[in-house]
């Protein structure tokens, strides 16, 4: 997400690293790299001539503050004047006093309209509230069907026409009862959309708004379009009206320029960002976090409120408490490469991180990702006993878990090795026994996974060593033995 944009920002603060102070000329230089970055991302004209100005206002005779970097300053300030241009602060759904609170869903064909509409939906639905999505979307042959497909994902119940229906503005009175009927909190209206805007689109939304007379009307907009895309919300807004836009495919979009373009041109606010397929890749607008992302500062609380989300507070206890007592299993390893992908994914996670918009240039995420599905292949090869001891894996188990995972022996034995660490931890152990989660200090792990064994040959341990040369080799094999006497049948 606007990898480019990001790059290139990074470029221009790493340029002031270093410097003493910022003087007229530093700040009209890196004001020209600012304008030219943001062009190159397809920022509006306009909007980067207002930014660029107010930037301008606050950098130019400003005095060197204390504790501050001349480039952290120049960031600070940058973040600020983002944050403004992308809102201010966090616009939520507006929801009726009474309900039903009614939600008018329009774009244009292939904005990702239909998936949103049910994107949305789950998202109220985990509040707890009554959903129902109302398919009124008659012009695409498939939009009906494919809305109640999600719908049948998600739980939520989906209202499409009647046989001999030719126009959505028919369903209204039925709509209704049925609001009536299901005391429904929340309607979500999927509407028709276009390949391009035409009188006719036009002319059924205004009367379908009047029918409806909806709390939010939401325009689905495709990031990848770039400046066209505030050219459609424009034409949108002017016709039908507008109270907050929903930006699809920002996976795919490397420049941002609608993104940063749009509030300022419209003055409507961003209500919610989707990346990606899955019914669960659709984030509340908040645009600090944005700004922060942008400007490759990462997303940490949004970061923590997914994983919080995923994992709860005793699982998350448990978990540490394992590693530190050297109790991990490859069971534990395989749910916490699945809750990565739950998270979004290695890439994804890193865009999360500080300086970790930068790491994905320098890294074959690709890879990375093939590595993440070997692994998870390799211990779906593993029995329960296996992954929950993995000790007992010799050389003719390691041989047979390869052939089921498509793999060689050495990965299998790699992974293996990762949750098998001998008594390395055993100081860390000793250090978190008893103590409440709240006192663990979980950087001892660190100091814990490591060992001060040397070794230069041989395959490497997790605690660091040389298996051929590491002191605890006896240790293990007692271990093992003690574990082969406790399961007779094992090899």
């Amino acid at each position: 997400m606007f990898e480019s944009l990001t790059g290139r920002l990074e470029g221009i603060f790493q340029k002031l690293t270093g410097r003493g102070g910022l003087s007229d000329a530093a700040v009209e230089e890196t004001l020209r790299e600012l304008r030219v970055a943001l062009l190159e991302a397809d920022v509006s004209l306009a909007v980067v001539k207002e930014f660029t100005e107010a930037l301008g206002a606050r950098l130019v005779g400003q005095a060197k503050k204390a504790g501050l970097t001349t480039a952290q300053q120049v960031v600070t300030e940058v973040y600020q004047e983002m944050v403004h241009i992308l809102g201010d602060h966090r616009a939520n759904i507006a929801l009726s006093s009474k309900p039903p609170t009614i939600i008018f869903m329009m774009g244009l064909q292939g904005s990702g309209k239909t998936t949103t509409s049910a994107k949305i939906a789950l998202h109220f639905k985990n509040q707890g509230r009554r959903v129902l999505l109302v398919a009124s979307d008659l012009a695409r042959l498939a939009a009906i069907d494919q809305l109640r497909l999600l719908g049948e994902q998600i739980g939520v119940p989906v209202m499409g026409p009647e046989p001999g229906t030719t126009r959505p503005q028919e369903m209204y009175p039925s709509v209704r009862k049925r609001i009536v009927e299901g005391m429904y909190e929340i309607v979500i209206v999927d509407t028709a959309g276009r390949l391009t805007i035409d009188t006719a689109l036009m002319d059924e939304l205004k009367a379908l708004k009047s029918l409806y007379s909806p709390k939010e009307s939401l325009l689905v907009v495709d990031a990848m379009q770039g400046q066209e895309a505030v050219s459609v919300a424009s034409t949108f807004d002017q016709a039908i009206g507008v109270d907050g836009i929903v930006f699809t495919k920002l996976d795919g979009d490397t420049r941002g320029g609608a993104l940063l373009s749009i509030r300022s041109v419209l003055k409507k606010p961003i209500k919610f960002i989707g990346a990606g397929e899955k019914l669960d890749r659709l984030e509340p607008f908040i645009p600090e976090r944005m700004a922060s992302r942008i400007i490759g500062m990462g997303d940490i609380e949004t970061l923590v409120e997914k994983a919080k989300n995923l994992v709860s507070q005793d699982q998350a206890e448990k978990l540490v408490r394992k590693m530190g007592n050297n109790q991990m299993t490859l069971n534990d390893f395989l749910e916490q490469i699945q809750g990565m992908k739950k998270l979004g994914g290695i890439e994804d996670l890193m865009g999360m991180i500080p300086g970790g918009a930068s790491l994905k240039s320098k890294v074959d995420m690709q890879l990375v990702e093939k590595e993440m599905k070997r692994t998870e292949a390799i211990i779906f090869s593993m029995t329960n006993q296996e992954r929950d001891h993995p000790e007992l894996i010799d050389g003719n188990r390691r041989k047979r878990i390869a052939n089921g995972s498509g793999t060689t022996v050495q990965p299998c034995q790699s992974i293996v090795e990762t949750v098998d660490p001998g008594p390395a931890h055993d100081a860390y152990g000793a250090e978190i026994e008893g103590k409440p989660f709240s006192q663990i200090d979980v950087s001892l792990l660190t100091g814990a996974i490591r060992s001060n064994h040397s070794g230069i040959t041989g395959p490497r341990r997790f605690c660091g060593c040389s298996y051929s040369t590491c002191k605890t080799r006896k240790e293990k094999n007692a271990r093992l033995q003690n574990r082969r006497r406790r399961f007779p049948g094992s090899a």
